[in-house]
């Protein structure tokens, strides 16, 4: 094997996954990029990651946000889905809430658990259980969203941050898709004291739903948010949307989000070809990545962005090697 293809291989690690140590990038080499790449997308054919062991020293994980974070980075670490991880990391950082608000670590574990399960999957699907997802319906107050009274943040975010983009919407469109929301609410759990924690679960009130005629992208109806969620990703700004975050978090760092709809990507034809996976394809994000991952612009993108903290600290210890138990290490 050439040192340049040890090299691809592992620029393709460090965007697909965690890094990985040299005895696995040249196992890696030998087997091939495409076929990598194959199986890369399809983490389903490889076992889950086993955390009894960890789970085991850090009991009442459950109630500890430090804990529960620590225990994503062992699975980071130690999967043979790296992807998996890689895709619920992405959906994190595009689908952001913060356990502080909640103080509920149990929903926020529930829906990483949700963005792994689905990261590759249709776009609709990511977005629909999403809007379900009571961790989201909580950080942005789609629970106090009532008939009569709605409440816009939810159905802002959405356009803004999650589907569209900046420019791509009216202010009409964020109040109908914030009636079409209504009723969208969750479960609450058991009190914590002295249960512990319990999960929430999405619960449609129809009662609280208001059933009136909505004008929204141009389409009229009794829209509800799945109505809302189908009229997004037939869109062409949600596939340039989506493909621009895919660049910018696998590919090379793009200037931030809120300046998109004034300055054009730093690689047009780049994003086209992710927006052309989109669109044929119906907005399977697992197609999009695997026109990203065999692409001459990902390839020769090493080096063109930044890591986040949990990368940099998941592929540092992953690199040092110490990590699957328990040690007394000596300095001396």
């Amino acid at each position: 094997m050439s040192d340049n293809e040890l090299a691809l291989m592992a620029h393709l690690m460090r965007r697909a996954g965690f890094g990985a140590t040299t005895r696995e990038l040249a196992e890696m080499t030998e087997q091939g990029y495409e076929a990598v790449v194959n199986d890369i997308l399809q983490p389903e054919q490889f076992p889950e990651v086993e955390d009894d062991l960890v789970q085991r020293y850090y009991d009442g994980m459950n109630e500890n946000p430090v804990v529960a974070a620590g225990i994503w980075i062992y699975r980071m670490v130690n999967t043979r889905r790296p992807l998996e991880e890689k895709m619920a990391l992405f959906w994190h950082h595009v689908f952001a809430t913060a356990n502080n608000k909640s103080n509920h670590i149990t929903s926020t574990t529930v829906q990483i658990n949700m963005f792994r399960r689905l990261g590759m999957s249709n776009f609709r699907e990511i977005l629909m259980q999403l809007s379900r997802d009571p961790a989201m319906l909580f950080f942005l107050d789609n629970n106090e969203n009532h008939k009569g009274e709605p409440n816009e943040n939810y159905g802002r975010e959405l356009l803004e941050l999650f589907s569209m983009g900046v420019g791509n919407y009216s202010e009409d469109d964020i109040k109908m898709a914030a009636r079409a929301f209504t009723g969208w609410t969750f479960t609450q759990p058991i009190p914590i004291y002295t249960q512990g924690r319990y999960p929430s679960s999405f619960v449609y009130d129809e009662e609280d739903h208001d059933d009136s005629v909505k004008t929204f992208q141009g389409e009229t109806g009794r829209f509800n948010g799945e109505d809302i969620i189908d009229i997004i990703v037939k869109q062409p700004a949600t596939a340039r949307f989506l493909s621009r975050h895919l660049y910018n978090f696998f590919v090379a760092d793009e200037p931030q989000v809120p300046s998109w709809n004034e300055t054009a990507p730093q690689d047009p034809a780049a994003v086209d070809a992710l927006v052309d996976a989109y669109t044929e394809s119906g907005g399977d994000v697992r197609a999009m990545l695997r026109v990203l991952f065999n692409s001459d612009f990902f390839k020769d993108a090493r080096f063109a962005r930044m890591k986040s903290p949990a990368e940099l600290v998941a592929s540092v210890i992953k690199l040092v090697g110490t990590y699957k138990f328990p040690e007394t290490v000596s300095w001396t």
